[in-house]
């Protein structure tokens, strides 16, 4: 009879470590909303990389507290529209718990809303500024920086380095181009610079020589670009360069984008021209900082020993996992509000692409002195060389 009870008791033992041992397995499922074809795919690509290689790397380490993480990736094409059906899908038929995207600010002031509606936390990674306000989205937070933060940047090097007053503002006609370039116009004139010039184009318009002459005419002795397709970006240099006017031109990161490079009618096009970019990704010296080169050197083997592309969004897509893993790890759940909470009082949790700090009043984690001004044409292992100060 001790035998049987003895017996069953272990069965029931056993059956509580299983179920135990079943729960502390669930995975964690993760939903990834990527640009991963169409005409705004090459960032989404290679965000692709960094957050594939998180996932990889913490499950080969046992997971998130025993949990291995589990990630749905959905490919936008770049489509507010299929961005939504695409989110709604993850949220309510695949139950995800975190959703990282989508990669472009368009599809995001699509998405936002839906997730924050569906009371899961969402990793932002668009610069648009009002994707992140705490009180209409409570679960979103922005791990990328602001677009006002690249513009300040930029401006600063025009203005403070370059010692440049007279600026032609540039934009472009999509609804990102129309607001940047309104934005930029605006910190200029705070800092009491009324741009001489501003225009904005259709990023399909192939000839710009009747915008860059009337900017010249104006007097303008900086050009100041603000639009994030490549292609449009190298007709600038083309024309300035066709005309012989070797203005600088400082703006967006689209100026150092490595596709512009086959774009130029002269390799020479490429000079005297910044951007924008990033500390972490920021050669100083002939080295980057050691949390960079470290991922470089881990990552570069799978992708064929050498970096075709910009390696910050590799560092930003492996960095929003690692933040989803922090918050999972000090709130001990998937909890929305404990997830939450953990956010809202994390202080400079460190990063390869930034250092992030996040409040109950500020769901925007990217440091303003994280940007710096790169050389446009200063491209290698995807990094770039900072420009002279």
């Amino acid at each position: 009879m001790r035998s049987s009870s003895w017996i069953c008791g272990l069965a029931v033992c056993l059956g509580v470590l299983s179920s135990g041992s079943g729960r502390a397995a669930e995975p964690i499922r993760i939903g990834w909303l990527s640009s991963l074809t169409g005409p705004l795919s090459s960032a989404a690509i290679a965000e692709n990389q960094g957050v594939q290689f998180a996932i990889k790397e913490i499950n080969a380490a046992g997971g998130i507290d025993g949990r291995p993480l589990e990630l749905l990736t959905r490919d936008t094409a770049g489509e507010p529209t299929k961005a939504v059906n695409l989110a709604q899908q993850l949220l309510f038929s695949d139950k995800v718990q975190f959703v990282i995207g989508p990669v472009n600010s368009g599809e995001s002031l699509a998405t936002v809303p839906i997730v924050a509606r569906a009371g899961i936390p969402n990793i932002v990674i668009g610069t648009i500024d009002e994707l992140t306000d705490p009180k209409k989205y409570p679960l979103a937070f922005r791990a990328i920086n602001t677009n006002r933060q690249w513009i300040e940047g930029g401006n600063a090097y025009a203005l403070d380095v370059l010692k440049r007053r007279k600026v032609a503002v540039i934009g472009d006609t999509s609804g990102y181009g129309t607001s940047s370039a309104k934005t930029a116009a605006a910190l200029l004139e705070q800092a009491g610079v009324k741009p001489v010039y501003s225009v904005l184009v259709d990023p399909n318009k192939t000839d710009l020589t009747d915008e860059m002459t009337k900017a010249r005419a104006a007097g303008a002795d900086v050009v100041m670009p603000w639009t994030a397709a490549t292609g449009l970006m190298a007709r600038i240099l083309n024309t300035r360069g066709d005309m012989g006017w070797d203005v600088p031109v400082v703006g967006h990161p689209a100026i150092m984008a490595l596709p512009i490079k086959a774009l130029l009618n002269k390799p020479d096009y490429w000079q005297n021209a910044f951007a924008a970019g990033y500390q972490s990704t920021t050669y100083v010296d002939g080295e980057l900082p050691p949390r960079t080169q470290a991922l470089i050197d881990k990552i570069k083997p799978a992708l064929g020993g050498s970096i075709d592309f910009t390696f910050w969004w590799v560092a930003l897509g492996y960095d929003t996992v690692k933040i989803i893993e922090h918050a999972v790890r000090q709130a001990g759940s998937t909890d929305p509000q404990k997830i939450k909470a953990v956010l809202e009082s994390t202080r400079d949790l460190r990063g390869v692409y930034a250092s992030y700090s996040w409040s109950p009043q500020d769901h925007n984690g990217f440091p303003d002195k994280n940007i710096v001004a790169d050389i446009a044409a200063s491209f290698r292992d995807g990094c770039y060389e900072a420009a002279p100060r």
